[in-house]
């Protein structure tokens, strides 16, 4: 199978997969109005996910990177496929909460894990087109998923929706089939996964962030800028409805043409991959999502507002692309699913309790003040991205491929 094959067809059983939750999400919002007339419950059903991958993601990591990748993809697909297809026909709220609870903590090894096969499976030099276009395929299914739940929802129900979602895993499972083993033999695979290892998981990761120092630093500055963006992306809906005083329609709109920037960034980012440096995607990406937050909330109409959010969206497909292809290149794939883990736990603690910041500062002075202020910061903090990964230093670590590290003796830097 030629290579380019390959790529596109887990491309497509990845695509239509996000495709599928896009419009689960929709027809689940309206199965639980339906079903208890609270937004509370609503509220709930969104807070279950980030608790589950809090608890999972202290342990899924070291089972990621002891089994075949190939097989516990489709193997999360397939569960997550049957738990969706039953939420339909579940009598009450916290049942489905205990089964989307169940799917949140089966989900949350796939992302881990689709990070490694695509190291593996896409070479290096195509790695980051491979990202854009993976990043054009989820803005088109932020894009058109919605709206094909809405239609598909009138001409039948929020059960046909669902059982889409469940049956685009399904088919996500089957392409992945289709799709060759990655796996590379290492010594850890033998060795059962107990408290005791998952220690000494931690430490070896801990030892790779230490001995790859400037990674580390260029690592912690992207998250930071990323997680800024999230706890004042939280606040988005507050100020279009209390202090634009724009309408649910007029946010509708505001939305949809953010899709509509995200799907140009990610056209425009595939077709300058091979052209562009994937540190200039992070840096510039980066750096013009934050001056588009500060912008955004420094609006005083629609019109600014919306435009900054498309210029947000576009920006945001090239950062996403540049950090997939940062990360995958200098990760050494034989720690990426605990490190991917720990990361994602860590990111996970330190943006509930940055939204929540930025939640209560908002309430005791103002949102736009707030806002501005953190987005600012976001700004200071993409300069100095910017700064070091353009330095010298920044220069050499980029023509660089993995920063190797040994374990017991034995190396796993690639």
């Amino acid at each position: 199978m030629k290579e380019w094959n390959r790529s596109a067809r887990l491309l497509f059983g990845i695509g239509f997969s996000n495709l599928g939750n896009w419009i689960y999400f929709v027809a689940i919002n309206l199965l639980i109005i339906q079903m208890t007339g609270s937004a509370a419950a609503v509220a709930g059903y969104f807070i279950v996910k980030p608790v589950a991958m809090l608890l999972t993601n202290l342990w899924s990591g070291s089972i990621i990177d002891r089994v075949n990748i190939r097989k516990l993809m489709i193997g999360v697909d397939v569960s997550r496929g049957l738990l969706i297809a039953l939420i339909p026909w579940l009598p009450s709220m916290w049942m489905i909460y205990a089964v989307t609870f169940l799917i949140s903590v089966i989900g949350s090894f796939f992302g881990p894990a689709s990070n490694v096969y695509i190291t593996k499976l896409v070479p290096e030099n195509r790695r980051q087109r491979f990202n854009s276009v993976m990043s054009m395929t989820n803005s088109g299914a932020f894009l058109l998923g919605p709206a094909i739940s809405g239609i598909l929802i009138q001409l039948t129900n929020t059960t046909f929706s669902i059982l889409f979602n469940a049956a685009s895993f399904m088919v996500c499972a089957c392409v992945i089939a289709l799709l060759p083993d990655v796996q590379v033999k290492r010594q850890q695979q033998s060795e059962p996964v107990r408290w005791r290892t998952l220690l000494d998981d931690w430490r070896i990761v801990l030892r790779f962030v230490k001995s790859a120092s400037f990674f580390t630093s260029l690592f912690i500055l992207i998250q930071v800028a990323m997680l800024i963006g999230f706890s004042i992306d939280s606040q988005e809906a507050t100020y279009i409805r209390m202090h634009l005083k724009l309408s649910e329609q007029a946010y509708g709109n505001l939305l949809s043409l953010t899709g509509v920037g995200s799907l140009l960034g990610s056209f425009t980012a595939t077709l300058l991959a091979k052209r562009v440096s994937y540190r200039m995607f992070i840096s510039t990406g980066l750096g013009v999502t934050a001056v588009c937050y500060l912008w955004f909330y420094a609006s005083s109409g629609f019109l600014s507002a919306t435009a900054a959010f498309m210029v947000l969206g576009f920006a945001m497909s090239f950062a996403s692309s540049g950090y997939a292809t940062f990360f995958q290149t200098h990760v050494p794939t034989a720690i990426m699913g605990r490190f991917g883990s720990l990361s994602d736990m860590t990111q996970s603690i330190i943006s509930i309790v940055l939204t929540l910041t930025v939640g209560v500062l908002s309430e005791a002075f103002s949102v736009q003040l707030v806002c501005c202020i953190a987005a600012g910061i976001g700004v200071a903090v993409c300069v100095a991205l910017a700064a070091r990964s353009f330095s010298a230093s920044g220069t050499r670590f980029f023509h660089h491929k993995t920063e190797s590290m040994t374990v017991n003796g034995a190396d796993i830097g690639a």
